[in-house]
């Protein structure tokens, strides 16, 4: 499951306006079929989609932007909020004239993924949200392990880590993360980080990281969202993940014992990349219910 090269991913992008900013988004799959909203995580972009594309899009209308600060979109000086990432999503669904989705939330993404759930929840915005499903992330501050780059670009020094990071050493940190049988190569790592780098992106990587201290801002409030809408959504959870993998895995089925669930053993941190089938028939057969 390659799907499309990174050349032939960017020569597809779109973009829209939003808020003075220019955010670059993908569609793909069939046009008339149910949309699927793709928000992906820190610190890459929507090219972590690319293995699941064209499997999802045979089934689903696949909407995928690169939100603010990251990949291909506009990455101003500030302004990193998940709410502003929320609002971005709800405004590029507006912007295409969608109102019924269904979602897939990977990492950061999940972050936003709870916000909108806790909107619809609220009837405040996100209500033609449907189902949710989650791949590793943050979703219970208490459950994650950040990694020594996210404690540092979270501290008083963090623009240190923009300073720092080069295409090496994000290579070696960004591998830790895998399984040990999925290890990203060469080539992959080159594309990674020719997005992650992108119009200076890795020199604020660590304002990327405002979404952490609004984990536990809203870590009540996300909870009962989530609470709330155990019917529609899913954890695929990678299990050798070390920053979110089987111990978070296990407190989703603790804490929301009415959810789907299902653990992929041999993956870490972006099962989408290391194991695309297994994502994509479970979150296809999830949807269909």
């Amino acid at each position: 499951m390659a799907g499309p090269s990174l050349g032939e991913w960017k020569a597809k992008a779109q973009h829209f306006a939003y808020d003075g900013l220019q955010i670059a988004f993908w569609t793909g799959g069939k046009p008339d079929a149910r949309p699927l909203l793709l928000v992906h995580g820190y610190p890459t972009a929507s090219w972590d989609w690319h293995r699941v594309w064209e499997t999802l899009g045979s089934k689903y209308h696949l909407v995928a932007p690169d939100m603010i600060g990251f990949g291909l979109s506009d990455k101003p000086r500030s302004g990193y909020s998940i709410h502003r990432q929320a609002d971005m999503h709800v405004a590029l669904l507006d912007h295409l004239g969608i109102g019924a989705f269904d979602a897939l939330v990977h990492d950061y993404g999940v972050s936003v993924g709870q916000e909108l759930l806790a909107r619809r929840a609220e009837r405040s915005a996100a209500q033609g949200l449907g189902q949710t499903v989650f791949l590793n992330g943050g979703i219970f501050p208490d459950q994650h392990r950040p990694r020594p780059i996210q404690k540092l670009g979270t501290s008083p020094l963090g623009f240190l880590v923009g300073l720092l990071t080069n295409r090496e050493k994000f290579g070696r940190s960004f591998s830790e993360v895998f399984g040990p049988d999925t290890q990203p190569g060469a080539q992959e790592l080159d594309e990674f980080w020719d997005l992650v780098s992108h119009n200076g992106g890795n020199r604020i990587m660590h304002k990327l990281l405002h979404y952490i201290a609004d984990r536990k801002e809203h870590a009540e409030r996300w909870f009962d969202a989530l609470r709330i809408a155990q019917g529609d959504i899913g954890l695929i959870n990678g299990a050798l993940d070390p920053v979110s993998g089987r111990h978070a895995y296990e407190a989703w089925r603790e804490r929301l014992p009415d959810a789907r669930h299902h653990l992929i053993p041999t993956v870490g941190h972006y099962p989408q990349v290391e194991d695309p089938q297994t994502v994509s028939r479970v979150t296809l057969d999830w949807l269909a219910r």
